[in-house]
């Protein structure tokens, strides 16, 4: 006879004798991991490229592989030398004298990594170009603005810089801006180098830098000086477009509009607020360029009784003749941070010192590509620093 076949019930899912099947796997999520980081100089110049390799060293990375350099037309022209494909980047731009092919060399780097697939594009820069041309002047332009807009269409995402000439700058960028202080570091080297410093004032060499100057004395428990009067030149003097064309008494106005006349500005004589007899006077201020106005205020500062003056700056510009007037002034000494390249200046002047700020903007790379807090970096900052 032949043998019946046995027909077994399909098993359920839930019988212990079904094999499961393997399932694919999902496929990963897009950015769920951490991506890697490189950090990159865009400096075409062996001197502007310290900064960078400092940074580098103390994240413990090395220096991302690119070429930039200067064709015999005046271009520049970036190569980058390696993948960068959803990767974090940093490019660290500081501003050497030639500041147009500095910025160009930013854009220029910035856009070659968008192109190259770059997850985020950070410019770490520490002395900001134009920051001076943040405010209409006559019939100029507002540069700041106009340099903030090229830096977001060439793809930065995020900008890390120090001590911006004015804090107001921050909102021209569509991105976020981080705007550390180099004021820690600067308040470490008058209490670490500066002997007998509890016999020191710090001194605003005009009114515009009060604040600046109030926070550093409250800070060290210091007295404060200001310099007033009509050897000072501020930005605040200039005339912007709101008094262009200026009033003339027989112009010719729409009748019955009669509008009053303006009264020409006049500063006082030149004054010392406050008591610097015998006492170290310590200028403070966010640039030091020409340093026409700082040797003048050290002047003042010597007939009035000071014995010791130092000059304490964030960016050390120092274009021009300020080697040799800071060599000739009654000076003492000018202590700038390492934010722009100024190597030549101190083989010219022995007076100028240098504080390096690399470990506060090693811990801000950290920082952002890890996704932690930067309050630490602000801790007991104030808003006038």
């Amino acid at each position: 006879m032949p043998k019946k076949l046995l027909l077994l019930p399909p098993l359920s899912a839930s019988s212990p004798f079904r094999v499961p099947r393997a399932r694919p796997a999902p496929p990963p999520a897009m950015n769920a991991a951490r991506t890697g980081y490189r950090v990159f100089s865009a400096n075409s110049t062996a001197a502007c490229t310290e900064l960078a390799k400092r940074i580098t060293e103390r994240l413990g990375a090395e220096l991302g592989k690119s070429v930039v350099y200067q064709e015999t037309n005046g271009e520049t022209r970036v190569e980058i030398k390696e993948s960068v494909r959803g990767q974090d980047i940093f490019i660290i731009q500081t501003i050497p004298r030639d500041v147009n092919t500095a910025v160009m060399e930013l854009l220029i780097m910035a856009y070659a990594l968008k192109t190259a697939c770059a997850r985020n594009i950070i410019g770490v820069i520490p002395y900001f170009p134009y920051s001076k041309q943040s405010k209409m002047r006559k019939r100029g332009s507002i540069v700041c603005k106009l340099l903030a807009s090229m830096l977001a269409k060439a793809g930065l995402t995020h900008i890390i810089t120090m001590d911006l000439h004015q804090k107001e700058i921050q909102g021209f960028f569509s991105f976020p801006v981080d705007n550390l202080r180099a004021s820690p570091f600067l308040l470490q080297y008058i209490q670490e180098e500066i002997p007998n410093y509890r016999n020191a004032v710090i001194v605003a060499k005009s009114p515009d830098a009060a604040k600046r100057a109030q926070s550093y004395a409250e800070r060290l428990r210091l007295g404060l000086a200001v310099i007033h009067g009509e050897a000072q030149c501020t930005e605040l003097d200039m005339d912007d477009g709101r008094h262009s064309p200026p009033m003339v008494k027989n112009a010719t106005l729409h009748p019955g509009l009669e509008l009053p006349l303006m009264m020409a500005k006049e500063k006082p004589p030149i004054t010392v607020v406050g008591d610097v007899g015998g006492r170290i006077a310590i200028i403070v201020d966010d640039i030091i360029d020409d340093v026409e106005s700082f040797v003048a205020a050290a002047e003042i500062l010597k007939e009035r009784g000071a014995y010791k003056i130092y000059v304490m700056a964030t960016h050390g510009i120092l274009s021009a003749e300020a080697p040799r007037l800071i060599e000739e002034s009654s000076i003492d000494e000018v202590v700038v941070t390492n934010t722009v390249p100024h190597e030549v200046q101190k083989l010219q002047c022995p007076k100028i010192k240098t504080v390096d700020i690399s470990l506060i903007l090693s811990e801000a790379i950290r920082r952002i590509h890890n996704g932690e807090s930067m309050a630490y970096l602000f801790r007991n900052i104030t808003v006038d620093d």
